[in-house]
């Protein structure tokens, strides 16, 4: 637990001064390393034509979003396809089947990083760096870039009235903002997290797998390869953008991969800094009340989520009992690193979207199990890179049109009347998840193709887990699912698609179209986003809408599943 806490300390601590860096970083506000990156974007913006200093509303941003992601996509389907045949495949690794290249692009592109493949294994050099690397660089950079474009809209703006072409509000330049996000915040904080997990052992070189002699060669095993590679570089950005696909299929439990306690909170620190860091910069961008409530919701949603958690695992596995000695659950955990730091890892890397692991979800107890669902389902406790922020604005629209109706007003935020349009827009955003959440899992055993490895509720939680991390940008799972066949393939890519830019745009409409409107001066009656009732009424909205959502599923999965372990552990005793 000294471990826990001193990782949450730290988190803290290098949290508030990344808040002020974003600030800057948005706000465009001169500092000396100017003189650094400057000259580094302007290259960029030429190599690929971009106009950096035009203003762009949220239909021309939705435009250049869709549009830089499918030549993203396009380009990493084509790498996947054709790896035999292209350089840096030092171990001979073949190309991927159509359906499985498909997935595994829709995945990267959406900053889920939902594996259907072992990387160390199915993916060459050039695939992991040219493709999944640059992917985990881009994407969280775009989700920064729709956080800054949403915050000003919050706002009235980037520049005041000053509209684009299309004669929307202006929320400030997509391609500034995208590779402003890259050189000044990802790229320099993977370089020092890559340094630190190189100096703790994880491997950072081109050569091929390493062949060695196993210890227990006299049993018949005379050599094992390992295969290796710029791990470190990958495992950076995979943290830190909450990308989480990891170069070994085992991902963050792998020695190579988080091979010790130092690497291990390295990572666990990482997986919720920027998020972190984003949910501070709501205050400083929009309005101080709003931020301590946007961050106190946050805090309030990740305690109820990591604390259950912990407790549980601590408790005895009840299906084990009389099998061995009384003490916490350590199916599936590592034994390096502890219950308690794999529970926290599981809890914070759901309710992140960041979707590593370092212990197998699979074997955490059916309740304990239930919660890093739960995170996935709200998906802005802290949230993924910029869409924590933008999902939490759904739920402020539809917070501040109940608050409204409560007291007899016309709802508004930050000064500016919410109407039916925003309201509706807001609504049809949030029954989205669901929809990509509970239909392709009922499809799934209706037509027999779910492919589970357990009867009953749990294979019914692996199912479910599944499209829930899909459509919450995850990407973490419940092993044990036969998820590489066709059907599982390209359900996954159309809800990761679906679930990534809808969401994004829809906030980014909202906040456009209240960007137009004139401010209310402010009154007796102005509704106070910064009070402890509006925090209540957040909160209610949030846990009101996933209780009468996911209940049923919910019961029909993880609580059945404990009743049943609760049960049978029972008769055995």
């Amino acid at each position: 637990m000294l471990a826990v806490l001193i990782v949450i300390g730290a988190t803290l601590a290098l949290g508030l001064p990344l808040a002020r860096w974003l600030h800057v970083v948005a706000t465009r506000a001169p500092t000396a390393l100017d003189r650094l990156f400057d000259p580094l974007d302007a290259v960029i913006h030429r190599l690929v034509g971009w106009d950096s200093a035009a203003p762009m509303g949220w239909r021309l941003w939705t435009r250049w979003m869709l549009a830089t992601n499918a030549a993203l996509g396009a380009a990493i389907y084509l790498i996947l396809s054709a790896q035999a045949a292209l350089p840096l495949n030092p171990d001979g690794v073949s190309g991927m089947r159509w359906d499985l290249a498909l997935h595994t692009a829709a995945s990267f592109i959406t900053n889920t990083n939902q594996q259907h493949y072992s990387g160390q294994a199915q993916l060459s050099y050039l695939g992991q760096l040219a493709a999944i690397v640059t992917a985990q660089v881009v994407t969280p950079a775009v989700g920064l870039a729709a956080m800054f474009a949403a915050l000003r809209g919050l706002v009235g703006g980037a520049d005041g009235r000053r509209t684009d072409a299309l004669g929307d509000a202006d929320l400030g330049n997509y391609p500034s903002d995208l590779v402003r996000s890259v050189t000044r915040v990802l790229l320099p904080l993977s370089t020092i997290w890559a340094l630190a997990l190189t100096s703790q052992g994880v491997p950072s070189t081109l050569h091929g797998a390493v062949v060695v002699t196993p210890i227990d060669a006299a049993a018949g095993l005379t050599e094992q390869v390992i295969p290796v590679g710029p791990v470190a570089a990958m495992v950076a950005i995979k943290q830190l953008g909450t990308n989480g696909g990891g170069w070994y299929g085992p991902n963050s439990a792998m020695p190579l991969e988080n091979p010790t306690p130092v690497s291990n909170a390295l990572e666990l620190i990482a997986i919720v800094l920027l998020p972190l860091a984003c949910a501070l910069l709501i205050g400083r961008m929009t309005d101080r009340g709003l931020g301590r409530v946007a961050v106190v919701s946050m805090i309030v949603l990740a305690v109820a989520l990591c604390a259950p958690v912990v407790s549980l695992e601590l408790g005895p596995n009840v299906a084990l009992t009389g099998l061995g000695a009384p003490g916490p659950n350590w199916e599936g955990k590592e034994l390096r690193f502890g219950v308690e730091s794999a529970a926290l890892w599981a809890t914070l890397t759901t309710m992140t979207s960041n979707g590593s692991v370092n212990g197998m979800h699979d074997s955490l107890s059916p309740l304990a199990g239930l919660f890093p669902l739960v995170g996935m389902f709200i998906n802005s406790a802290f949230g993924g890179v910029g869409v924590g922020v933008i999902n939490l604005i759904v739920y402020l629209i539809l917070a501040v049109f109940v608050a409204g109706l409560l007291i007899g007003r016309t709802p508004e935020l930050l000064g500016r009347k919410v109407e039916v349009k925003e309201v509706r827009i807001a609504a049809l955003a949030s029954l989205l998840i669901p929809l990509c959440v509970l239909l392709p899992t009922a499809l799934s055993f209706e037509l027999g193709l779910a492919n589970t490895s357990s009867p009953g509720p749990h294979g019914l939680s692996q199912a479910l887990y599944e499209y829930a991390s899909a459509a919450a940008n995850n990407g973490s799972g419940f092993e044990g699912l036969g998820d590489g066949t066709p059907w599982w393939n390209l359900t996954c890519a159309a809800v990761l698609v679906l679930c990534r830019f809808i969401p994004i745009i829809a906030p980014l409409a909202i906040v456009g179209r209240l960007a137009q409107k004139a401010p209310a001066p402010r009154s007796a009656g102005t509704l106070s986003v910064g009070s402890g009732a509006f925090l209540a009424t957040l909160l209610g909205v949030i846990v009101t809408l996933q209780l009468l959502t996911y209940v049923p599923a919910l019961a029909l999965g993880p609580v059945a599943e404990h009743l049943g372990v609760q049960a049978s552990g029972s008769e055995v005793k």
